[in-house]
Formats: structure tokens, C-alpha cells, sequence
């Protein structure tokens, strides 16, 4: 039987301010659908959660903090679960590892390289559910149909 691992994490990555965060969402989660170890077979995976702005906007209500400035980044995170058919020997560290790679190389494509590469954390499911805004946007995948389907055929190929 092929392990099913559930791992909570946490991704912070610097973003322009214009991102949608629907769209970083789906990025996110589709970059994971089928994650490549560097060595042994690859794997499925599925992302589950929410994305948010870190920081505060400012607005012009507030006369006392300067305008943002479009050149400047801001901290955009997504928190969720991660679900993972790891092969027998991967742990969660091995799986978030490959996680890792995946997002990351997700955002320097669609954004563009702003010096640090995101940061994918694991974390613990009461932080998940407890620090999650309210307002936070899902992290929705493209058609899950046609995610499956271009997984199996690149796990085949």
C-alpha cells in the first residue's frame, strides 16, 4: 500500500503588490500535482488552503504611512495541508523537500526571481486553522480532472 502523508505548511513568498491572489493560489497548488524527488519515481500530491497578504495595505485613510509604491514587493503566505502518495521509503521532510522545489520553481516562472526563493514550512495543523484570516482566498486548482489526467500521464511517461 502506498503511504498517504498530510503535512501542514506554511508558503511565504515577496510578490508585486498587483498579484492576484486567486491566481497565486492556483499556481501553488498545481505545482505540487505530481512532485519530482531527485532520484526515485514521481509522486502525487494535492494542496489544500488559502492564500493571504502578510502585510497591511495601506490606504489613503492613513495619511501617516507612505503610498506603495508598485516597484515594491509585498509578503503574500498560503496556509494549508499538503497530501502526498509518497513512495515507502519518503518522509514528510522528503516530501516538503520536493514541495519545496516544485513551488518554488512555480514562482520564479509565472513572477519572476526577487532574490529569495520561497519559503515552504512545515507547521502544525492548529497553526493552520487558528492563524488562517478569514478573508483568506482558496488555493483552487486548475480543473481537478484535467490535473489528474496530466498526472497520470507524466507519472506514466
Amino acid at each position: 500500500m502506498i503511504p498517504t502523508l498530510i503535512i501542514p505548511i506554511l508558503v511565504t513568498t515577496d510578490l508585486p503588490p498587483e498579484t492576484d491572489l486567486a491566481v497565486l493560489g492556483r499556481y501553488l497548488a498545481d505545482a505540487v500535482t505530481v512532485l519530482h524527488p531527485p532520484s526515485g519515481p514521481a509522486y502525487l500530491a494535492h494542496l489544500q488552503g488559502r492564500t493571504f497578504w502578510l502585510d497591511r495595505p495601506t490606504s489613503p485613510a492613513e495619511p501617516s504611512q507612505p503610498a506603495p509604491i508598485a516597484e515594491q514587493l509585498r509578503f503574500a503566505a498560503l496556509l494549508g495541508f499538503l497530501t502526498a502518495t509518497a513512495p515507502p521509503a519518503a518522509s514528510a521532510k522528503d516530501v516538503l523537500a520536493d514541495a519545496r522545489t516544485a513551488i518554488t520553481a512555480a514562482v520564479a516562472a509565472v513572477y519572476g526571481d526577487f532574490g529569495s526563493p520561497p519559503a515552504v514550512l512545515a507547521i502544525s495543523g492548529q497553526d493552520v486553522r487558528e492563524r488562517t484570516p478569514g478573508g483568506a482566498v482558496p488555493a483552487v486548482a486548475t480543473d481537478p480532472a484535467l490535473r489528474w489526467v496530466r498526472a497520470a500521464h507524466m507519472l506514466a511517461g
